[in-house]
Formats: structure tokens, sequence, C-alpha cells
């Protein structure tokens, strides 16, 4: 097989990254909203897993503007897991605009990607500790 340079990341693990100007809020945000914990640290570091995928919370003096999906997490049972973080504290936004209207928090999103095998989607939109824009969605077949 012959490589070509436009393949050099084809192969690569993708792996987030999200900035936290403090830390230890994060770390308790993640844990006692979300029930994830670290399953590593370095100084400045948090490492999570979720489902043999890694993403990174890292101290940072800068902030992402919260005006974009940074990460989503796809569930099969996108209401139990919204009603789930709801009583945990974890405040969902209400989106209307052109296209994308949430109903208690859920959007109904029309088309998918082809490859993915569905039809549709359903997302809801949280923000972390540090206003980190998180979203949730669930493939409809």
């Amino acid at each position: 097989m012959t490589s070509h340079a436009d393949d050099v990341l084809s192969r690569a693990r993708v792996a987030t990254r999200l900035p936290a100007r403090d830390l230890d809020r994060a770390r308790r945000f993640y844990a006692e909203k979300l029930g994830l914990y670290p399953v590593d640290e370095r100084p400045g570091g948090l490492l999570y897993r979720c489902a043999g995928v890694d993403f990174v919370v890292f101290r940072s003096t800068g902030a992402s503007p919260g005006t974009f999906t940074q990460m989503a997490f796809e569930v099969d049972d996108i209401e139990g897991v919204v009603t789930e973080l709801r009583r945990r504290g974890v405040v969902f936004e209400e989106v209307d605009v052109p296209g994308l209207r949430t109903r208690e928090g859920i959007a109904d999103i029309e088309g998918n990607y082809p490859s993915k095998g569905a039809r549709a989607e359903r997302g809801a939109w949280f923000r972390d500790s540090e206003g980190n824009l998180l979203g949730i969605g669930q493939l409809i077949l």
C-alpha cells in the first residue's frame, strides 16, 4: 500500500482538549454533575476516558467563547441521560434558531451522515463549570 502525503493523520487518534481556568472546580463538576473521574492526571491536566476515547481538561489562562460545541457524548437514551443530568444540577441550553429548536432541552435534528446509518439525530447542550459548550447526541436509526 502506498502512503500519500495527504493521509498522514488519517490513522491518528483524536483527543479533545478542554480549557479550565480553575482545574479543581472543573474536577468537581465532572465528578458531581457528570459522574466522570480522571483515569490519570499530571500537573495542570486531568485525563478522562469514555468508551476508550480520551479527553483532557487542562489548566489554561484562556477560555473558549462557548459559542460552539467543543465535545459531544453519543448516547443511546438521550431523554434518560438529560433527565439524570438535570437531577444532578446540569442546566441545558435552550436553542431557538432557524432550523434548530429545543423542546425541554432536546432538539430533533434532521438528517445525518450516511456513514453513520442514521436518518436523524437528537441533541442537547450544556456548559461545564468553565463555560465549555458540551453536547449529547442520540442517533435516530
